[in-house]
């Protein structure tokens, strides 16, 4: 099995910080990576495929590094929750999404995250957050709804932005709902049984509402549609939870707030997305608002370890 690294308690944790930007940045990049693939095939056989190809490659690579099956009800319920929740909904709606809306705008509405999973927390489970965590949050939401306004208003499709809306409280829910959790049975294995759910689902649609005539095996579609399974969807999903066993979930979370700038700078570079000044005014805040957040959070938990 995958052994969890010793977690790092003071000081400069350079390997933390590598991992945490290699993750934002290959999380960024995804949505550019699904833009150019969705160019020459439909999203639900793409994603079918993408989800297929990568929960093989995950579970070859942990039975080989001795992981096996996870045991018992609970371990099996986690891993059909978290994958309908993080494939089939969450990547289904933004890939859906991203046949209307420009990847760019798609990332900016994903990055509120750590702003969802906090909203969610306080109307859900009571978490009370103090002044300046609900201050980062309306500022964040104040942030994103200033960039869905600004791109609707320019001709967006309010379709697709709320597909991208849609997702992210899926994946708000998946989120509050396995935290805490441990991998049964291993990491790798887990992430590769969770993406044979998203393959079970969304496989079928694509076969039902899409044709494979809509496919065209060109270079491009090749090269994106492995670097999407392979790279987002196993690596970075590893380095996430290597990141938050080495350091917490908290500190880990801070790392997105590299994701709004990164996804709109991936597709404006690699796609020639136009970034206007209110997708950089709102980018700022959302960044603001998610930084206000975690550092809210981060008091409240060093207070409470000083009180206990």
């Amino acid at each position: 099995m995958l052994r969890r690294p010793p977690a790092v308690t003071g000081g400069f944790d350079a390997g933390a910080m590598a991992m945490g930007v290699a993750f934002a940045a290959i999380w960024s990049s995804a949505f550019t990576s699904a833009k150019i693939a969705l160019a020459d095939a439909p999203p639900f056989l793409l994603l079918g495929a993408r989800f297929m190809v990568a929960g093989l490659a995950a579970v070859a690579l942990a039975w080989l590094l001795g992981q096996r099956l996870p045991r018992g009800r609970r371990a099996w319920l986690m891993i059909l929750f978290f994958g309908f929740c993080q494939n089939s909904l969450y990547l289904g709606l933004n890939f859906l999404a991203m046949t209307r809306v420009p990847a760019g705008l798609a990332a900016i509405i994903a990055s509120a995250l750590p702003l969802a999973v906090a909203a969610m927390s306080r109307g859900f489970l009571g978490e009370r957050l103090p002044a300046l965590g609900l201050a980062g949050l309306g500022a964040g939401f104040a942030g994103v709804a200033l960039i869905m306004g600004g791109r609707i208003a320019g001709g967006a499709d309010a379709a697709g932005v709320a597909f991208c809306v849609l997702g992210l409280t899926a994946l708000a829910a998946a989120t509050l709902a396995v935290r805490g959790m441990t991998a049964p049975g291993g990491l790798l294995m887990v992430v590769g049984l969770q993406m044979f759910v998203g393959a079970a689902t969304m496989a079928p649609i694509g076969f039902a509402v899409e044709s494979v005539a809509e496919i065209r095996p060109t270079l491009s579609l090749a090269l994106s549609f492995l670097y999407t399974a392979l790279i987002p969807g196993v690596l970075a999903t590893v380095i996430w939870f290597r990141l938050v066993a080495r350091i917490g979930a908290t500190a880990a979370s801070a790392f997105h707030f590299l994701n709004p700038a990164l996804g709109v700078g991936f597709a404006a570079l690699l796609l020639g997305e136009g970034v206007g000044w209110l997708d950089i005014l709102g980018v700022a805040i959302v960044t603001a608002g998610i930084a206000a957040v975690q550092l809210s959070r981060a008091r409240a938990a060093q207070a409470a370890r000083s009180g206990a």
